[in-house]
């Protein structure tokens, strides 16, 4: 070693002592934010005409801020807003004492209601989902302090892009009384499949999934059929969303054996998932099932997931999400990310994630191309989605920056839009009185 090698070795970690030490939280923010959503539909519903989400903008006492997004429902909004009180005060870099404050802030929790995290996915952890944008936050803040990206501080990049794959969903023309967006109608066999070339064309994706769980299995299955036909080769996945039963999944399952890459959350439950598995020569999938750390040991002893698809807005942020890859890498468990309705700041740390996680094993799931692309809070050009992947962002932190007139006028679009929760169901039954929520459905 020469003898500058100690001096520079001083210094670099002098730096970082004294980043550690700036990084005070002083202020930390949240707003919920609406943006315009198309009428997808799914086993529970359809999409209402605006998404929520909130935003939350940690700022430390030297000027840096991070960046988290979570779910925008009145009831999440109401326990992030109750954590953030208490993060004033704490250390940026101590993901510990955030997370300790977060539990916290939840020992009363009575009176709030409602799981607060909307879509169909109810059985999440409570600490995990509100902590998961302050550790989003604070590993942004922790990445600009430093100057290096969070894949850097999730143990380094092993790869410089990130695959996705095309989100494929029946849905109407347009919302009722709207006229028909551009992506146009889908609720056929031949629609998909108009939908889907449009998607590769413009995004150049390289594997595609379908939700399904909207109209009888045969029909969904045909769909999957004529997507193979169009995409030889391509890669296809099918998600019901849980609204099968074991049966119906089977026989499904073996007319699409050579078909799918996997099938993804047939039957709702652990037990039920394992049949299936046990019958059909397919991996089988799952962002229902197993959504939390506890429920792990009881699907590896059923036997019923080959592929977790993981959601750091389920499981705590992007440190514990490591901790499932671990899991996944130790019991030989493929690996993926599911997506819900999102905006940039969620996918930017969805990015970091998979740049850093080496078991990541299958093109990651995505909303980005359903929403309109002025409809964000970062400033443009950070994340292009171009033959299929995403460059990862080399920039300090999460590698997006905050565009805070964008974020001004996206909460008075969610004052003005009048939602407070997501709710497919009651959106559905407005236009569809006979509509039923059934689980299993088939």
């Amino acid at each position: 070693m020469s003898e500058a090698q100690p001096e520079f070795l001083f210094s670099t970690l002098e730096s970082a002592a004294t980043a550690t030490n700036r990084c005070t939280i002083t202020e930390v923010s949240v707003t919920p934010v609406a943006f315009a959503d198309p009428p997808l539909l799914n086993s529970v519903g359809v999409h209402e005409p605006f998404a929520l989400r909130a935003i939350v903008v940690i700022r430390t006492a030297d000027g840096l801020y991070g960046l988290g997004e979570t779910y925008g429902d009145e009831a999440h909004v109401a326990r992030l807003n109750r954590a953030a009180t208490l993060l004033v005060g704490a250390d940026a870099f101590n993901i510990n004492q955030v997370s300790a404050l977060v539990s916290e802030s939840l020992l009363e929790d009575s009176g709030l209601g409602g799981h607060g995290t909307g879509g169909m996915v109810t059985t999440t952890s409570l600490q995990d989902r509100v902590l998961s944008a302050f550790d989003v936050a604070c590993l942004d803040i922790q990445g600009k302090a430093l100057g290096v990206p969070v894949s850097t501080l999730l143990g380094g990049a092993v790869r410089d892009e990130v695959a996705f794959s095309g989100y494929l969903f029946y849905k109407w023309a347009g919302h009722p009384g709207q006229a028909p967006d551009a992506w146009g109608e889908a609720m056929d066999p031949s629609g998909i499949v108009a939908q889907a070339r449009k998607m590769v064309d413009e995004y150049g994706f390289t594997a595609l999934k379908l939700k399904g769980g909207v109209f009888e299995p045969e029909i969904e299955a045909a769909t999957i059929e004529a997507l193979r036909v169009a995409f030889p080769g391509m890669p296809l996945r099918i998600d019901p969303n849980g609204v099968w039963t074991v049966e119906t999944a089977i026989k499904i399952g073996k007319r699409l054996e050579p078909v799918l890459e996997y099938l993804e959350d047939p039957c709702l439950s652990i037990a039920d998932n394992a049949k299936v598995r046990a019958a059909v020569n397919l991996p089988i999938a799952t962002n229902m099932c197993v959504v939390s750390f506890n429920d792990v040991p009881p699907a590896i002893a059923a036997g019923s997931v080959d592929v977790v698809l993981s959601d750091h807005h389920f499981w705590g942020g992007l440190r514990r999400s490591q901790a499932l890859a671990g899991i996944a890498e130790t019991f030989g468990l493929g690996l993926s990310m599911h997506s819900n309705s999102h905006l940039g700041i969620s996918f930017a740390a969805m990015i970091q994630l998979a740049a850093a996680t080496r078991n990541i094993d299958y093109a990651c799931d995505t909303h980005w191309p359903w929403k309109l692309a002025a409809d964000d809070v970062i400033v443009p050009g950070a994340l292009e989605i171009e033959g299929g992947s995403v460059r990862v962002p080399t920039k300090p932190g999460l590698g997006v920056e905050l565009d805070e007139e964008a974020l001004a006028r996206m909460h008075r679009q969610y004052l003005e839009c009048g939602l407070t929760k997501r709710d497919d169901t009651t959106y559905m039954r407005s236009i569809d009185p006979e509509f039923q929520l059934t689980t299993p459905r088939w």
